[in-house]
């Protein structure tokens, strides 16, 4: 009996190292194809266009084109789904971002993914601040100035976002309970509408991704007042955070890159590699600010607190603002 249990011990450590041998050897090959990206959004919206200024470089450190495939529908939902029952191989990845990792999961009852459990985290790979705009005809020009106008305002003064459940509504109701003053809700169908809506002066301020806004605060048809950030950013150096207002205020958009549970360590190490190498080319990192985006990187541990944090934070936004639960 204890020569069988042995040479079962035997056989099971030598399966084993030949899987790891296995891996390493994947690894060594990899990639031997093009690289797929999936992005939950539609082509042309900001995580589209700032994750293919990414993939152009991340290829060229990968040896391979790494294509981008837009899966949109679902606030990223649809896109989320089809990268987690993708093949956990390193040849198919996903762009996350808040609206399918961290807003779903406290909007939606039945969601067919776990953010956490069903994928293996890369890295971040760039942040850009919600910057608060107003329209340049209201009389503001800092958040505290916009505050006390708000608290005083004779008649309905409206925040735009781009809908019910959207980072711009969120972010906008957290701003409104931290910084005690009122707004009236209107949501539109998109961040572009919204936007538009504060130009054309049909509301008076919104706060959304820097990249949906600075062009038109370079060209004054809106007014930048303050940043979500928790420092000063070159992007924006003249705009000061809203937590010197608001003390301990921070919400950020962000995205990352993940791939399906279980692509194998050594793949993941590579692509986390090949993309830090990538995000520190000043390419990519021109190309980010010019789109209102830092360029950055983290560990796929920190990147996964980061979500944990985020989500339980935004739950609590939505319990608090008893946000209607799909």
């Amino acid at each position: 009996m204890k020569h069988a249990i042995r040479w079962l011990c035997t056989m099971f450590g030598a399966v084993m190292a030949f899987a790891a041998l296995d891996a390493l050897a994947q690894a060594d090959d990899y990639p031997k194809r093009p690289v797929k990206v999936i992005v939950p959004q539609t082509a042309g919206s900001s995580n589209d266009v700032l994750t293919r200024i990414l993939a152009q470089y991340l290829g060229q450190e990968l040896g391979q084109n790494v294509v981008i495939e837009n899966q949109a529908g679902a606030s990223g939902l649809v896109g989320m789904e089809l990268a987690r029952n993708a093949a956990p191989d390193g040849y198919t990845l996903i762009a996350g971002s808040p609206s399918g990792m961290t807003i779903a999961p406290s909007l939606r009852k039945n969601l067919p993914y776990d953010p956490l459990n069903d994928y293996e985290y890369i890295s971040m790979y760039l942040e850009q601040p919600n910057v608060l705009v107003v329209n340049p005809s209201l009389p503001v020009n800092t958040l505290p100035q916009l505050i006390e106008y708000l608290r005083h305002a004779k008649g309905d003064v409206f925040m735009a976002s781009a809908g019910q459940g959207s980072q711009s509504h969120l972010v906008g109701t957290m701003l409104q309970q931290m910084g005690k003053f009122p707004s009236v809700h209107v949501p539109y169908k998109g961040g572009g509408p919204s936007v538009i809506a504060v130009m054309t002066g049909e509301a008076q301020w919104t706060i959304t991704p820097s990249s949906a806004v600075l062009g038109h605060v370079k060209t004054g048809k809106l007014r930048a007042i303050a940043q979500t950030l928790p420092r000063r950013t070159p992007l924006i150096p003249d705009v000061a955070p809203v937590s010197d207002t608001i003390p301990g205020f921070t919400y950020s958009a962000w995205n990352g890159l993940l791939a399906p549970k279980g692509t194998p360590a050594a793949v993941i190490a590579k692509l986390r590699a090949a993309l830090a190498k990538a995000v520190a080319r000043p390419e990519v990192k021109e190309g980010f600010a010019l789109q209102g985006a830092e360029a950055m990187t983290n560990s796929p541990e920190e990147f996964r607190r980061t979500v944990q944090a985020e989500m339980e934070s935004t739950g609590a936004l939505v319990k608090s603002a008893n946000l209607k639960i799909d």
